[in-house]
């Protein structure tokens, strides 16, 4: 398929069962909890188990070691059926797909294949993605952490922050410096087990959205890596970092969607019942327009998004799409959840009302995994690309 292919976005029999069968999963076991377990901020380590017998922990790795095989197009169905019922939940989900099963399939040799990928699939393990640090946030390659080689390890030393999963992983894909004196260049990718000696866990975030999926510290202080973790070689860190954030942005991007489409399913149920001045608010031009806009800004961001996934699945360049699909989906997921709380009025305000909960949880979507400001910065580079 060549750049500038027409493309069928048309669901195959395949795609719709998996969107079938996912929608049910969450109107039976998520919606019933969601409001409730993210009220109290508890982490739903039943339901991620649920999500692995699903297959839905490392949906697009092969069978053989342990994933569903799926294609780029069917994990973003998927996802954002789970994020339109509960967005902790899916960046549960995200984080152990795009940011942790992808770059070990795709740079991780046989042995870390057949090791950590089947029991990251099975929910034995789940993982999460540990680049940003207390003065390495948006400038990734301004790191501190380092991996200096001692014999047959390495020892780390360093801090990262906001670290999704982290208290609650079993292991983490860790970037450090190995040459420092090479900055970015000199950047390595290891995968560390929680039961590493020298790895612990510090602070733990208390968020304004997000509630039930955890955001850590993670302190390294000489914790032992065996030379083996290394994931693909030493110093290739930094482009794994890269290469990894293009899928998790389709994956941020499709959590939009799922936050967005039901901030509209929300407010058109509400309008089409809530009366003021002997009418529903759906026979006011106000409220029409509104939904209007709200349900044309999905539909846009969501064939961006299908057009980044299938571009990933065949092998296309995807980082201007990724960052495209992802500033798009996460701009209009804000602005759908602003409009769905107008809709509502004091009621959304309230925690009784789901859309309370949604416009929380939309904000971090243009703030994680490269904020908007860096969406926009990748889309110029790769316009000015010769």
């Amino acid at each position: 398929m060549k750049e500038g292919t027409p493309m069928d976005f048309r669901q195959t029999s395949e795609q719709q069962m998996i969107a079938d069968t996912v929608r049910q999963f969450a109107k039976n076991e998520i919606r019933p909890v969601a409001s409730q377990m993210d009220r109290e901020g508890e982490f739903p380590r039943s339901i991620v188990k649920k999500l692995a017998e699903l297959g839905l922990m490392a949906a697009f790795i092969p069978p053989e070691y342990g994933g569903s095989g799926m294609d780029m197009v069917s994990y973003v169905i998927a996802l954002e059926e789970i994020a339109s019922a509960w967005a902790s939940l899916s960046v549960i989900m995200t984080v152990n797909n795009s940011l942790v099963c992808e770059p070990i399939y795709r740079f991780g040799n046989g042995a870390q294949r057949k090791s950590y990928l089947p029991r990251l699939a099975s929910g034995e393990l789940l993982g999460c993605y540990a680049l940003t640090e207390p003065e390495s946030g948006s400038d990734a390659g301004a790191l501190k952490t380092t991996a200096v080689k001692k014999g047959d390890r390495y020892l780390l030393n360093g801090t990262k922050l906001f670290i999704t999963n982290g208290n609650e992983a079993g292991l983490a894909v860790v970037y450090a410096l190995t040459a420092p004196e090479k900055g970015k260049k000199g950047i390595s990718a290891f995968i560390v087990e929680k039961t590493f000696p020298g790895f612990f866990i510090g602070k733990l975030e208390d968020k304004l959205g997000l509630r039930s999926s955890d955001t850590a510290e993670l302190l390294f202080q000489d914790c032992e890596v065996p030379a083996e973790n290394v994931l693909g070689t030493e110093n290739e860190g930094f482009k794994i970092a890269l290469s990894t954030l293009d899928g998790g942005r389709i994956g941020i991007a499709s959590q939009a969607l799922g936050i967005a489409r039901a901030c509209l399913e929300e407010a058109r149920a509400y309008a089409r019942t809530r009366k003021q001045f002997n009418q529903t608010l759906s026979s006011f031009e106000a409220i029409q327009w509104m939904l209007a806009d709200m349900k044309v800004d999905y539909d846009a961001a969501r064939w961006m998004t299908l057009k980044a996934a299938r571009k990933k699945e065949k092998g296309l360049p995807v980082t201007l799409d990724a960052a495209m699909a992802k500033m798009l989906a996460s701009e209009m997921a804000n602005r759908t959840a602003y409009k769905a709380m107008q809709v509502f009025g004091g009621y959304g305000y309230t925690k009784e009302a789901a859309v309370e909960r949604l416009y929380r949880d939309a904000r971090i979507t243009t703030l994680y995994e490269g904020t908007s400001e860096i969406q926009r910065l990748v889309i110029a580079r790769e316009l000015l690309k010769s």
